[in-house]
């Protein structure tokens, strides 16, 4: 039950009650704001709440974090000091747990509802139509709807030639290693995924193969004992220039783990910091010990097995697809938003900009924690809902976004993987010049 009524047209509609959903729910909940959170699964915790009944969440058994435990925290709630440096998933989830009674606000969370569509009124509001299991269609009107249903839940699946007679399933519907022992395995990508997968499957299967298209840089979690994302102040990533800052982190990366040849792995084609960072301190040394076989792209699959392109065959019965994931919005029309190949048109990766009152919340791929950035975003989200802050015009957001799209294109590998990369130094410091920048412009019309 709800402690207050809701009025009939609410302030604000969150979609997930994810990490990101969560603090979109507290900026509002902060602000007084009328508004509810829907949620397809029972509980809170969205990607990081394993085996998740809302069918969506792709996490596996041994999964980790591989943002520090500090730096993951959202600011005035941080995760308990018995945490790990790099926390297991049910501790995040159960983070998230706590957050939501800490501040108070589980009962704005309607769980089991799923949104089914979200249309803008020509009177500048939305209409919201949900369904909770078992129930029938209801819609609730709102002045604004902050979007925060996650970016890994729709598989990407590759167009192989050939054909296989064996297993393949994509690394969202993997959990365990249970099942595969004895066997063969090829895993497809070499994000943290496929990483982490073959890392979980090469201590029972037969055989584990992982193949990579243009290879990675491998990062430890820890440099010189101290975790990852905690080596460098925050002014060096927001000031050092990328002709000084790369060469200078690729020697900090190959002081703690000398150079991929030494563990057989493949030099990428591509510099370091110009992928997102696939981080293992396992993955090396399985490579060195042979007990995961590094393998090119595939050519074509054959029957039992795999050709790859460099003439190799292999004999496989489980493929693994660690191909990423499409960004889709399925309670919105087309013509609404689109994404093409993932890239998705808002200004500072949150705001459409022809759109007034769609937000976005969490549609980003961080060099580091998602959880304060989230955060960050919600908290000018609340303040533009409550009118402290100002956007610019569409003319100048739609400058703004193109600006942003040629950095990425620039900095990164062409990848559908790459299209909504964020630094999170930087990105966390440009959330607090919109608060404060937008205070001083004036709205047309």
């Amino acid at each position: 039950m709800l402690r207050t009524p809701l009025p009939d047209v609410l302030d604000a509609c969150v979609i997930g009650a994810g990490g990101s959903g969560l603090a979109a729910a507290k900026a509002l909940h902060d602000r007084g704001l009328a508004f509810e959170c829907f949620e397809r699964g029972s509980g809170v915790g969205g990607l990081w709440r394993y085996d998740n009944d809302n069918g969506m969440s792709s996490i596996y058994k041994s999964l980790q974090i591989n943002t520090s435990r500090d730096r993951t925290s959202f600011a005035d709630h941080p995760m308990p000091k018995d945490y790990p440096d790099f926390p297991r998933h049910e501790q995040i989830c159960g983070y998230l747990d706590d957050y939501v009674d800490y501040f108070g606000f589980r009962d704005r969370i309607r769980f089991r509802t799923t949104v089914e569509r979200v249309v803008p009124q020509a009177d500048g509001t939305f209409a919201v139509t949900v369904r909770t299991t078992g129930g029938e269609p209801e819609t609730r009107i709102c002045r604004s709807v902050l979007v925060a249903s996650g970016h890994h839940w729709l598989p990407r699946m590759p167009d192989l030639p050939g054909t296989f007679s064996g297993r393949v399933l994509h690394a969202h519907d993997y959990r365990t290693p249970d099942g595969f022992g004895n066997g063969r395995v090829l895993v497809v990508g070499m994000g943290n995924s496929g990483c982490d997968i073959a890392c979980d499957l090469a201590r029972v299967a037969d055989r584990t193969l992982l193949s990579t298209r243009r290879g990675a840089h491998v990062i430890p979690k820890y440099l010189f004992g101290i975790p990852l994302d905690t080596v460098c102040p925050e002014f060096i990533w927001r000031f050092a220039p990328m002709w000084l800052f790369r060469p200078a982190f690729s020697t900090v990366v190959w002081m703690n783990r000398g150079t991929l040849g030494l563990y057989g792995l493949p030099r990428p084609g591509h510099k370091v910091l110009q992928e997102h960072p696939t981080i293992s301190s396992d993955l090396p040394s399985l490579v060195r010990e042979q007990r995961i076989v590094i393998k090119p792209d595939i050519e074509r699959l054959d029957g039992d097995g795999v050709r790859f392109v460099d003439g190799s065959r292999e004999p496989v019965d489980t493929l693994i697809l660690a191909t990423g994931y499409r960004i889709v919005f399925p309670f919105l029309d087309a013509s609404v938003i689109a994404p093409e190949e993932n890239e998705v048109r808002l200004y500072r990766h949150v705001v459409h900009p022809d759109v007034p009152g769609l937000f976005f919340i969490g549609l980003i791929q961080p060099w580091g924690a998602i959880f304060p950035l989230a955060e960050a975003q919600s908290a000018w989200v609340g303040d533009l809902i409550q009118g402290r802050c100002q956007l610019p015009d569409r003319a100048a957001m739609q400058r703004v976004i193109d600006d942003d799209i040629a950095v990425i294109r620039r900095r990164y590998v062409k990848s559908p993987r790459h299209t909504i990369q964020v630094d999170f130094h930087a990105y966390r410091a440009l959330m607090r010049r919109e608060r404060r920048r937008g205070r001083g412009w004036h709205v047309p019309g």
